[in-house]
């Protein structure tokens, strides 16, 4: 059988001369006519089935960027938002700046006027020790005349000129220490003097800028800067936020126009796949009947080893329609196993090897269960997975895969005698490669178990 289907899939459609037995090559019968018609028309539908499922990977290439856009924009909304709180904290903190440089002026204005009567303080002690001098001076004429008259006196003034020769000496000392205050006073005063002049200096009334008024001037200067920059900022990303908004609604009504791009694609090439599928059922030799065939019979050598695995209890019934998918750890993509994983190893290989080498055009070969799980791939594509690398696991580790996408579902719960269908594979990477594919069901005890894909390209 399978020699036949080889040389069948091999073979280019026969013309109508090859269908009109008894007549001759001259004038093909109608039911030649009819075949001839049929498979021109098998071809047309084929390419357009072929058109139809790159438009639609178009689409969903589209779809990928739109969504990516409109992602982009929620996040962009988002981080527009938090640039907006953080003006609204730089216009809140230059408004606390500029009242607290008021207050230090306020302050400093105090300060200043508590200068100036520290300044006034200041003179009145000078005043008094300036007094005392005087009173000093007075005190070393008086001790002094007392001294002399002491001498005058002879004997009977001689302790009296001991007392006025110590009180000189101290109003000496006074007059000393009097001259050193007033030394002292007088340099304060000055500094203090001039410290006043600045704290009050703030230009007002034509006078000149004390340099601690200049650089609160300064500081009022450069925070007016920052809140102007700020409020220009804050109004270009306004700006900026009510043009996203607009971008946003635009990306928003693209998908929705895209949506109903799908499902009138999705509509194309189902009605395609169909008349594909009612060419093929009407009996006459197209270019897939011979791959249509082969998975049926694919289908039922896999139902056949299947039952005969229950009938000599390898597995039982609820075991092989285990749907317990195990994840394994660590693989990207994911990859699960099952109880009847290794049945799977041990029984499918021997017909999907088979049926992958009666064309060159046959892409894969495999058995699936009901959603779309793959126990045990071609082994070209049962490589174990390489860490890190999921480009290259997506196209060379299939095995231990669910494939639920819209194409492996259908196929895995197909229960018709065949389907046929057209679509873009996922070899990782950004690479995609253009199949058709025949899938026919699997049963086991009368239960419908999953399917056998059959990929072969154009």
């Amino acid at each position: 059988m399978w020699d036949s289907l080889r040389r069948r899939a091999g073979k280019a459609s026969p013309d109508a001369s090859e269908d009109g037995a008894g007549l001759g090559a001259r004038e093909p019968t109608l039911q030649g006519k009819t075949t001839t018609v049929v498979r021109e028309l098998s071809g047309g539908v084929s390419k357009l089935g072929r058109d139809a499922a790159e438009v639609r990977g178009l689409l969903e290439d589209t779809q990928k960027v739109v969504t990516s856009q409109a992602q982009a924009m929620q996040a962009l909304g988002a981080e527009l938002e938090q640039v907006r709180h953080a003006q609204d904290g730089i216009n809140q903190s230059t408004n606390q700046t500029r009242e607290a440089v008021e207050r230090a002026r306020t302050a400093l204005s105090g300060v200043g006027d508590e200068v100036g009567e520290i300044v006034s303080t200041l003179r009145q002690v000078s005043d008094a020790a300036s007094e005392i001098t005087k009173i000093a001076l007075q005190t070393r004429l008086v001790a002094f005349n007392a001294s002399v008259e002491a001498k005058r006196a002879g004997e009977a003034g001689r302790g009296f000129g001991v007392v006025a020769d110590a009180v000189k000496d101290l109003a000496a000392q006074v007059e000393a220490s009097s001259k050193a205050i007033m030394g002292t006073v007088g340099t304060l005063d000055t500094r203090i003097e001039s410290f006043s002049r600045e704290l009050r200096a703030d230009g007002s009334g034509g006078t000149g800028q004390s340099k601690i008024h200049q650089a609160f001037a300064d500081v009022e200067v450069d925070v007016d800067l920052i809140a102007k920059s700020a409020q220009e900022s804050q109004a270009t990303t306004q700006l900026l936020a009510a043009r996203s908004g607009e971008l946003g609604v635009e990306i928003q009504q693209a998908m929705r126009k895209l949506d109903s791009a799908f499902a009138c694609s999705d509509r194309f090439l189902r009605l395609s796949e169909q008349m594909i599928e009612q060419i093929a059922s009407s009996g006459v030799e197209v270019e897939d009947s011979p791959y249509i065939q082969a998975v049926q019979g694919a289908a039922a050598e896999i139902s056949s080893l299947l039952e005969r695995a229950v009938a000599e209890r390898k597995i039982d019934v609820a075991a092989l329609f285990d749907e317990q998918y195990q994840p394994i750890a660590g693989t990207d993509p994911q990859q699960f196993t099952t109880r009847f994983t290794q049945l799977a190893d041990q029984l499918f290989p021997q017909v999907q090897e088979r049926v992958l080498t009666f064309s060159d055009k046959v892409v894969f070969c495999i058995a699936v269960d009901r959603n779309g799980y793959v126990a045990t791939h071609n082994k070209r594509y049962c490589q174990p997975q390489r860490a890190g690398d999921t480009a290259w696991n997506t196209a060379n580790s299939r095995y231990r895969r669910i494939f639920n996408d819209r194409t492996g579902l259908a196929s895995a719960r197909n229960q018709r005698p065949f389907l046929l269908q057209t679509y873009r594979r996922d070899m990782g990477g950004g690479n995609f490669v253009l199949l058709k594919e025949a899938s026919a069901p699997v049963t086991v005890a009368g239960r419908h178990w999953g399917g056998v894909r059959l990929a072969f390209g154009f």
